[in-house]
C-alpha cells in the first residue's frame, strides 16, 4: 500500500507560502507557512502532520492489542507532542487516556508499550526519543 499527499510550496521560505494535498482529501490545500510552522500562524506545519500520523497510528495499534489481549477500549485518547530542536525533529511524545473495563493497570502498562514499541509510525520514527504516558480513567472528558 501507497499513500501520498502533495506540497505545493512558493516564494521564499520566510515570506512564502505552501498548500498541502493528500490523496484522500482529508488536506486539501491545507495552508502552511514559516509563521503557521515557527510562529502561531494560520495553517498547519511538518511537526503536527507527524504528530498527528504517530498518535492514530498508536491509537489503533493499542486498540488491536487490547482487544486481541480481550479487553476491548471504549475510549483510547492519545495526544502525541513532537519537538523541533535546532533544526531537528527529536522526540515524540505520547500521552494516551483510557476508559477499559476489566483490565488492570499493569497488563494495560505492557500493552500500550508495546504498542509504542510496535506501531509502525514509531518503527519509522525509531531515530527519535520516543515516550509515553499512559494512564487508565474512569471517566473521559
Amino acid at each position: 500500500m501507497k499513500r501520498h499527499t502533495t506540497a505545493v510550496w512558493s516564494g521564499t521560505v520566510k515570506e512564502g507560502k505552501g498548500y498541502l494535498t493528500s490523496e484522500s482529501k482529508a488536506l486539501d490545500n491545507m495552508q502552511y507557512s514559516y509563521k503557521s510552522r515557527f510562529e502561531n500562524g494560520t495553517g498547519t506545519n511538518p511537526e503536527e502532520l507527524m504528530a498527528a500520523a504517530h498518535a492514530g497510528c498508536f491509537a489503533m495499534k493499542l486498540s488491536a492489542d487490547l482487544t486481541e489481549a480481550g479487553f476491548p477500549p471504549e475510549v483510547l485518547e492519545t495526544k502525541c507532542f513532537i519537538s523541533l530542536e535546532d533544526g531537528a525533529i527529536t522526540k515524540s511524545e505520547l500521552d494516551v487516556k483510557a476508559k477499559i473495563s476489566g483490565i488492570k493497570d499493569d497488563k494495560f502498562q505492557e500493552l500500550a508499550e508495546g504498542a509504542k514499541q510496535n506501531c509502525p509510525v514509531s518503527k519509522a520514527y525509531k531515530n527519535l526519543d520516543i515516550s509515553l504516558k499512559a494512564s487508565l480513567e474512569n471517566k473521559m472528558n
